[in-house]
């Protein structure tokens, strides 16, 4: 099982590499990541953007584009259809964006025409190694869906499901978490979290094991579930923690990486291909980490 974020980068090695579209390639974080997975060779690049752009960024980062194909899409919504288009049409396994907007390359992913859809939604799925928990730890969705409905829920565990399935874990442990580890009927996610355990308990969602309502201490403390007399084959060493929204997914998402001294990989799950959408504030090594994770996928 990988326990640290540079397994993934061996485990993706240890593959054959993996063609990454990027819309709107013009972007030093973006373009100096390439580089590094490059020099790895885990991935060949296929650059969409503003060629003269691209270019001069890549001479000024020492990033020899020599047999790279960079096409010429001066507008950046224009290069984030572009890129999806050579995606859709198998000249790319990953699709990453570049300096557009992620509202404008989704747009162009769910486009029913020319897009990449797939399953019921797409999701956000981050993995992180925290220096305080004795493996890594997914979650999701901080950043895709705000609110997400019950049915939404199952589609959040299957899409990180397939994640982890695709990077080796036979059968992740899956955390419905809130605020409390009880059922209240007043609280609509404990009610949430119940009906998911137990339609898995009844091989309703397949290919882990879920349990919840839990707490997040609970989740990952084994100490904390002992002290709260929680007997659970997931509490206190959960694989991937399912929030109960947008909102709880992101203070989680951003707490491990600014206060916590965790490292993370994101990818968004539920396209034809694993989606690299990284944030401006993301540091250069996490853009990486998270092309590995894409290219790490079987």
């Amino acid at each position: 099982m990988i326990r640290k974020l540079d397994e993934l980068v061996e485990r993706a090695k240890s593959h054959s590499k993996k063609k990454i579209a990027v819309g709107a390639a013009g972007d030093y974080e973006v373009l100096d990541a390439i580089k590094h997975a490059m020099k790895l060779g885990i991935i060949e690049p296929l650059l969409v953007g503003h060629k003269p752009k691209i270019y001069t960024i890549a001479e000024e980062i020492h990033l020899d584009l020599e047999g790279i194909e960079v096409i010429h899409v001066p507008d950046p919504i224009d290069a984030a259809f572009e890129a999806t288009r050579l995606v859709r049409e198998g000249y790319a396994n990953i699709l990453m964006k570049g300096l557009v907007s992620s509202q404008h390359l989704l747009h162009a992913v769910l486009n029913k025409e020319h897009g990449l859809r797939k399953g019921d939604i797409l999701s956000h799925v981050a993995i992180f190694e925290s220096p305080y928990y004795h493996k890594l730890l997914g979650v999701t969705d901080a950043a895709m869906n705000v609110s997400p409905t019950f049915e939404d829920k199952i589609a959040l565990i299957k899409n990180a499901v397939e994640l982890f399935h695709k990077i080796g874990f036979e059968r992740p442990k899956v955390a419905v978490v809130g605020s409390v580890e009880t059922i209240n009927p007043k609280m609509e996610a404990t009610m949430h979290a119940a009906t998911l355990s137990m339609m898995n308990k009844r091989n309703q969602i397949k290919g882990c094991i879920v349990d919840g309502p839990l707490a997040l201490d609970n989740a990952v403390s084994n100490k904390a579930a002992e002290i709260k007399h929680i007997q659970s084959e997931v509490a206190g060493d959960v694989d991937i923690v399912v929030a109960p929204d947008i909102n709880g997914a992101n203070f989680l998402y951003k707490s491990l990486n600014f206060i916590g001294g965790a490292t993370s990989a994101a990818v968004i799950m539920g396209a034809r291909v694993p989606i690299v959408l990284t944030s401006r504030a993301d540091t250069e090594r996490s853009k990486f980490l998270s092309i590995a994770l894409a290219a790490a996928m079987e």
